[in-house]
């Protein structure tokens, strides 16, 4: 008995995806690390020098976690309900924070207790944050004012009454020690001066800003509210550059790689976009499995974190550099020694012993194996293969007509196993690859069926949407035919004009030697 041959599957070629610099250097981000956190994570902070921990504000607590910790190396709880916004000072040392309270907390890293506390907040403070100088800190809060305080003397030095609405987020100019920026559920961002009493610059987002990001030259601003990501040119007086829509749900947490050659926004529709800061393209993207409120990317570029709204933080380290040339050297006689003898070529005099290899068939196989047609047909038919592969379930298909039993395997079913025949081919008969074999298929059941039809609903509907599929790629194929013909009529006519164009130079070569014979 001759040994059983699986069936062949065609082998189509695949749109292969685009691979870029940008995804290359995307993808070399580790698995990441999960932690669980009490609450919602609203804030992550890098500190701005080594070895470059971060804060993460959750709660009514604020942890900082070392690089590769998955503990915290330290806690700030002294707040009686939920804390916001921990943001470092540029050298590191202290770190300021918002509460539900109304209350700002200047801490010493190094320390427990808070150093100052300012007061001035009749609701809570959502955003806090230090200006340049390293001396004040401006804040945000739910009762509509932005105000700046002096860290030595604990005082409000100015305070702006102009948002109609909750003010959410906030930046400092790195340029300029005086300006500071706050957005608002007005769709309103402004750019205040603490020289003045006033703000200078105001811009209308047209959603509630959520998110807003000076680049460090202090030009240009990104704000992020709704779906939309929005980028202005500070020295034109707050002129729209470019208006972003790639997310699907609000846009929460904006945030610059350390070139600021890369603008990156988390939304609540679980996933993180990474744009050009050139073409203010997205050159790739991050999905997460649940909706995103903070980002945050390292001085250095090695460590990505993103808070979620269930609490988990999410950390993604650089994978480290190749290894040299040394240990590469090493690895080369055990991959020599690991292949030796797979390219010998047997002699005429040695004696050849193969070892037999089991072959492992897949269930179609080994019904069609045992002849029973029907079942493989089921087999195939299951959403795994029918959904994904496609092409295994038609070259099933392929063989059954091959072997002449197709149309035993297509008769006798129910209801649901007959719309489930027609749905695969309706669907999948307009595609090329498969046309041949499922017309085929579609003749077989409407023959075998025929005598059934009007007695149910769900299969009259799935015969019509296979009528209609059908008489669509029939116009198609029809206007492709017409299309065809004007191309073969142009360039016909081009053919024409290009033999006529020679044989008019020929002819002309040919007068001009005759008229030099007579003239010698």
């Amino acid at each position: 008995m001759a040994t059983y041959k699986p069936v062949v599957v065609q082998a189509c070629p695949k749109l292969g995806e685009r691979i870029t610099q940008d995804t290359l250097y995307w993808r070399g981000y580790k698995t990441p690390v999960q932690i669980k956190e009490f609450g919602a994570i609203n804030k992550i902070d890098f500190s701005p020098v080594s070895p470059y921990n971060y804060a993460v504000t959750a709660s009514s607590r604020i942890h900082i976690y070392g690089r590769y910790s998955q503990e915290p190396v330290k806690t700030f709880s002294r707040f009686k309900d939920a804390a916001y916004c921990a943001t470092y000072r540029d050298d590191g040392n202290l770190l300021v924070a918002g509460s539900e309270e109304g209350s700002i907390r200047l801490f010493d890293v190094s320390g427990k207790a808070p150093l100052r506390q300012f007061d001035g907040h009749s609701k809570a403070v959502h955003v806090v944050g230090f200006l340049s100088d390293k001396y004040r800190i401006f804040s945000g809060g739910d009762d509509y004012s932005s105000r700046v305080w002096d860290i030595p003397r604990a005082t409000e030095i100015v305070s702006y009454n102009e948002h109609t609405d909750y003010v959410r987020c906030g930046c400092a100019s790195k340029v300029n020690a005086d300006v500071f920026i706050t957005g608002s559920y007005d769709h309103t961002v402004k750019l205040y001066d603490a020289r003045t009493k006033t703000s200078v610059m105001t811009v209308e987002h047209g959603q509630p800003v959520e998110s807003v990001l000076l680049f460090p030259s202090g030009g240009l601003l990104v704000s992020a509210g709704g779906r939309y990501v929005r980028v202005w040119d500070v020295l034109k007086g707050g002129q729209l550059l470019v208006s972003l829509k790639n997310h699907h749900k609000t846009v929460t947490c904006l945030c610059l790689n350390s070139s600021g050659q890369r603008l990156m926004s988390g939304s609540l529709d679980r996933h993180v976009k990474i744009y050009s800061t050139t073409s203010y393209r997205v050159v790739h993207s991050f999905n997460y499995a649940t909706s995103i409120l903070s980002l945050a990317l390292s001085p250095e570029d090695e460590t990505l974190v993103v808070g979620m709204t269930n609490g988990v933080l999410n950390i993604k380290h650089r994978k480290p550099e190749e290894r040299n040339e040394d240990s590469q050297k090493k690895r080369r006689p055990a991959y020599r020694t690991h292949i030796k003898g797979k390219t010998y070529m047997p002699k005429q005099e040695d004696f050849c012993v193969s070892k037999p290899v089991k072959r492992v068939l897949r269930k179609y196989d080994r019904l069609l194996k045992s002849f029973q047609s029907s079942k493989a047909l089921d087999a195939v038919l299951e959403p795994p293969i029918r959904l994904h592969t496609p092409e295994v379930t038609v070259a099933v298909m392929q063989e059954l007509h091959r072997r002449g039993t197709l149309k035993s395997a297509l008769a006798g079913r129910d209801e649901k196993q007959i719309n489930l025949l027609l749905t695969f081919v309706a669907r999948r008969v307009i595609e090329p690859r498969f046309t041949p074999v499922l017309v085929t298929v579609a003749d077989m059941i409407t023959d075998i069926y025929q005598p059934v039809v009007g007695q149910s609903a769900i299969v009259d509907r799935q015969f019509l949407r296979l009528k209609e599929a059908i008489g669509k790629e029939i116009d198609y194929q029809e206007e492709l035919l017409e299309v065809l013909g004007m191309m073969d009529t142009l360039f016909a006519t081009f053919t024409k004009k290009r033999d006529t164009c020679l044989d008019e130079n020929k002819s002309n070569g040919l007068t001009d030697t005759i008229e030099t014979n007579k003239n010698n």
